[in-house]
């Protein structure tokens, strides 16, 4: 793909002026990062960052049978949901792997906003509407008239309370619908950097002056731009997946050790036999957590081994900016799950000392 036919936000110019460094990111021309990803990871851990998450989709679901139709297609039991409140969940196929991972808001009775990840959102949406024939409900894919922006940090409720003293009292997954600038607009309390945080998601036409607004009034909380690059080392760090690295159409939720996602007790969904043959006669494979002992920056692909024996391979690694070491994760077979398990990964033809350990990596 050329730089000319590479999909642009709404932010585009805004990160020119800031002097982003801009990349190809799944066909979206997007900053890797600003001044660092070391100074935008450490923003965000100790103050607050902007992200511009603009080319994640929305989908919004409605009509009578909206509830029966979401309860079908996630593993997370949607039911549980009442109106401003938030989750997150898989979408499932029949084999037990992962469309997509997923966060559903419900928006009031019969409504509700889908956000879905960049890459996916037409496979998504088209996914959406094969599960939901013969169903009475609406579906919206909108993900081309709105602007997403993340707030994320210790500070970052407190910089956005100023102008929308209702976020102030939000807890983490709620949903508020707001106006902003005089349109119409969305505040999420959600994120992927493993602190408190929020997103707006706001039509396109304003989404660059919502951008500049936050990062003026966000100086004197010590905002500040963030990329690509901080993003990946801050949710890794957190134990966040990425879709299409981390999971995909064949891994299950209970491979990646997102059990917690699948709600079997909340009647029938798509590939709910799979997940129970899984849980009930185990697993061949499970997320673990690898840590680097030896100095090294673990890449994605690095194979680790036990002894001689390969147990996997990383699908996310990274350096921790907290930790000050290499971390990676991946599918490990076996029982080498156990934290403290001695290991190695492979990286330029070396092994590097490595160690298993308990995921996040990283708490709040």
């Amino acid at each position: 793909m050329t730089a000319a036919t590479l999909r642009r936000t709404p932010i585009y110019e805004s990160h020119k002026r800031l002097g982003a460094k801009l990349v190809d990111f799944h066909g979206w021309e997007l900053p890797v990062q600003y001044e660092g990803i070391l100074k935008e990871h450490q923003a965000v851990r100790q103050r607050c960052g902007l992200f511009d998450v603009s080319h994640m989709g929305q989908v919004f679901v409605e009509g009578k049978d909206s509830l029966a139709f979401l309860q079908k297609v996630n593993t997370n039991d949607i039911g549980r949901l009442v109106p401003g409140k938030a989750v997150y969940s898989h979408l499932p196929n029949e084999r037990g792997g992962v469309v997509d991972d997923v966060i559903v808001s419900c928006l009031g009775p019969g409504r509700y906003l889908v956000v879905v990840n960049a890459a996916t959102a037409d496979k998504d949406f088209a996914w959406f509407q094969k599960q939901s024939s013969g169903m009475e409900v609406s579906l919206s894919n909108k993900s081309d008239y709105y602007g997403m922006i993340a707030v994320q940090g210790p500070k970052a409720l407190e910089l956005v309370s100023a102008e929308f003293p209702a976020v102030a009292g939000m807890k983490r997954f709620c949903a508020l619908e707001a106006d902003v600038f005089g349109q119409h607009s969305f505040i999420t309390t959600t994120g992927y950097t493993g602190e408190d945080g929020l997103e707006f998601i706001v039509p396109g036409e304003i989404a660059s002056r919502l951008w500049d607004d936050l990062v003026a009034k966000g100086r004197s909380y010590g905002v500040a731009p963030c990329g690509l690059g901080s993003r990946d080392t801050l949710r890794l760090e957190a134990g966040y997946l990425l879709y299409g690295q981390d999971i995909d159409d064949d891994h299950s939720s209970l491979e990646a050790g997102y059990g917690w996602v699948v709600k079997f007790d909340k009647g029938d969904f798509i590939g709910k036999s799979v997940f129970l043959e899984h849980r009930d006669k185990g697993l061949k494979r499970r997320m673990t957590g690898v840590k680097l002992v030896d100095k090294g920056v673990p890449r994605p692909g690095s194979a680790v081994f036990a002894g001689e024996k390969k147990l996997g391979m990383l699908t996310s690694a990274t350096f921790s900016p907290t930790l000050g070491a290499g971390i990676g994760m991946g599918y490990m077979v076996g029982d080498a799950a156990a934290p403290g398990t001695k290991l190695s990964v492979e990286l330029y033809g070396r092994r590097l000392a490595a160690e298993v350990v308990k995921l996040p990596f990283y708490k709040k």
